[in-house]
């Protein structure tokens, strides 16, 4: 029995089960602090395991996470989610369950997922972004999510903001107007002055939204040559998104990458995500079998 937790800035998912495609349906957790959050996480995996001993746990969470003496993620980093830099994740969920705990961003397990089981299938270079409470990156490169001096952290860049077209100057406590600050829900909250999800496809904003996530395609593309670019996240479900992303991209391009796989006007370069809401999830399960199979 695998434990699965998918941590978001705004919610976090958890199920558990003994394969991939036979999960039990998730249990939702508003994320709060730190340590209520994570002993609700707990609580629920020991709840849904039933009695049942847990091999492992599989943790897909917002980041930045921070690494391990010995290597490895073990919690969350300096993060702009208010409370959580320095939570030691790993520990506290291993201490409440008695599980080891594999822990990686959500975007990577996203990614890990989406590669063996979704949109993504059969290649071993192509990313994933996501674009909801914060924007992140995962990169797959030679079939193996990217880690170095920590993980990508992509929603962090810095992007081409008009202030004549966009006078808005950005939410993110470190940078202002990065990507994140720019284009992330919360940034189209504070735009319109009510929630995110109330925009209707129509809306300017999107076109704003779109051209700095596109301009973060056309980065992704000239530096990580992925093969595909996947585009999920709570804002981008909503399906007003992805068309504005392609139009900039393709602009930002302007013609210099040429192969088959881009589509006319990156139509089949930029991807919905083949698992829909369940990528991080499954993705999560992806890492606690790893982990468990490492035992």
């Amino acid at each position: 029995m695998i434990g699965c937790v998918e941590l978001g800035g705004t919610k976090a998912l958890v199920s558990v089960g003994r394969s991939s495609d036979a999960l039990a349906p998730p249990v939702r957790i508003a994320t709060r602090g730190p340590d209520e959050t994570l002993a609700d996480i707990a609580a629920a995996l020991l709840d849904l395991a039933g009695g049942a001993p847990l091999e492992a746990i599989g943790a897909a969470s917002f980041g930045p996470l921070a690494h391990g003496p010995n290597g490895g993620f073990i919690g969350i980093g300096r993060t702009p989610k208010s409370g959580w830099s320095g939570a030691p994740l790993a520990r506290i969920l291993e201490d409440a369950t008695g599980a080891p705990v594999a822990l990686d961003t959500d975007v990577n397990g996203a990614a890990i997922a989406e590669g063996r089981f979704g949109t993504a299938r059969g290649l071993s270079d192509f990313a994933y972004i996501t674009v909801g409470t914060g924007i992140g990156v995962g990169i797959v490169s030679n079939g193996a999510p990217v880690h170095g001096l920590g993980h990508p952290e992509a929603g962090h860049i810095l992007v081409r903001r008009d202030p004549r077209r966009d006078p808005y100057q950005g939410c993110c406590p470190f940078h202002g107007d990065c990507l994140e600050g720019l284009a992330s829900g919360p940034a189209i909250a504070q735009r319109l002055g009510r929630p995110a999800e109330t925009c209707i496809p129509g809306d300017p904003v999107w076109a704003l939204v779109g051209d700095y996530v596109g301009q973060l395609v056309a980065t992704l593309a000239l530096i990580a040559a992925p093969r595909c670019i996947i585009l999920g996240g709570g804002v981008a479900a909503s399906g007003a998104l992805a068309a504005h992303v392609r139009i900039a991209a393709a602009n930002a391009l302007a013609g210099y990458l040429a192969a088959d796989e881009l589509g006319d006007g990156l139509s089949t370069y930029i991807r919905s995500p083949g698992l829909g809401a369940m990528s991080g999830l499954i993705g999560a399960f992806v890492l606690g079998a790893a982990r468990a199979a490492a035992r």
